[in-house]
């Protein structure tokens, strides 16, 4: 595990880095740079998705309450993934539930386009974000939506079966000149964006907390066996409150590992007896 650790210089050349080579050399000595090279250099298109989570994989509480999972590391580090990034995407469950800025005031630089996927129109107009004097607002939703005026530019899309499609989105905000993505919340949107194979960088932040019931950060189908698991390249990163795992969904899988064992499980019971056993 590499130790993080962001001098304001470092910083202000990852800021600075936009369209220039990505050295590995320099990532093998600097665990900052190893971290955001990448992130920083490219022109896109890229996609980076980010979960802060506990201990025990939850996002929030069974009533909804987030807004202090990840220690003040583990904000800073989710600040500095938006000020790398030309546009962040929320859900509007997210927006409903926590009242989010979307902003970087945690470190230098400039705030993301922050979109909102709202398929069903359920956005009001009344929301923080579109009277914050904060960045601009993109909202995403059905060309079958209630077409209610917003004080945001609004992206209407065919609705297919499951929703809005992640890759008709992206298609739209690149139109917008918006290349480089961060998927910040909820587990579903999120989710949606794995599913479609469409992120290259997965960060699962995670706080040294047990909350031990509520929503998990990633919720994708259901598989059988652990076989047909992702496995990402993954390096590991102290930031110091939090531990921060970089997952390279781009790039080729880890090896599956030895074969995995069927467990029969009936109950709550048997899969307890199973872990414990």
């Amino acid at each position: 595990m590499r130790r993080v650790q962001m001098k304001d210089t470092t910083w202000s050349q990852l800021l600075g880095m936009r369209g220039q080579n990505f050295d590995p050399r320099r990532a093998a000595s600097d665990p900052a740079y190893a971290l955001y090279g990448a992130l920083a250099s490219t022109d896109g298109p890229m996609v980076l998705a980010q979960v802060g989570q506990s201990l025990d994989g939850r996002v929030a509480t069974p009533f909804g309450d987030a807004r202090d999972i990840s220690g003040p590391d583990g904000l800073a580090h989710l600040h500095r993934c938006r000020a790398l990034m030309d546009a962040v995407i929320v859900g509007v469950g997210t927006v409903k539930a926590d009242n989010p800025r979307l902003s970087v005031r945690e470190v230098e630089g400039r705030s993301p386009v922050r979109v909102v996927i709202d398929c069903h129109g359920e956005l009001a107009g009344d929301e923080g974000l579109f009277h914050d004097g904060g960045a601009p607002v993109i909202v995403v939703r059905s060309d079958k939506a209630p077409r209610k005026p917003l004080p945001a530019d609004v992206i209407q899309l065919h609705r297919h079966d499951h929703g809005l499609c992640p890759h008709e989105i992206l298609e739209a905000l690149t139109d917008r000149g918006l290349h480089k993505i961060l998927v910040e919340g909820g587990a579903r949107t999120i989710a949606r964006f794995l599913d479609q194979g469409l992120v290259d960088h997965l960060h699962v932040c995670i706080a040294p907390l047990i909350i031990g019931s509520g929503p998990s950060g990633i919720s994708l189908p259901p598989i059988r066996m652990l076989s047909e698991a992702h496995r990402p390249l993954t390096e590991v990163f102290s930031l110091g409150s939090d531990i921060l795992f970089d997952c390279r969904l781009g790039e080729k899988e880890a090896p599956s590992g030895r074969p995995g064992k069927k467990i029969s499980v009936s109950d709550n019971t048997a899969l307890a007896t199973a872990e414990m056993g």
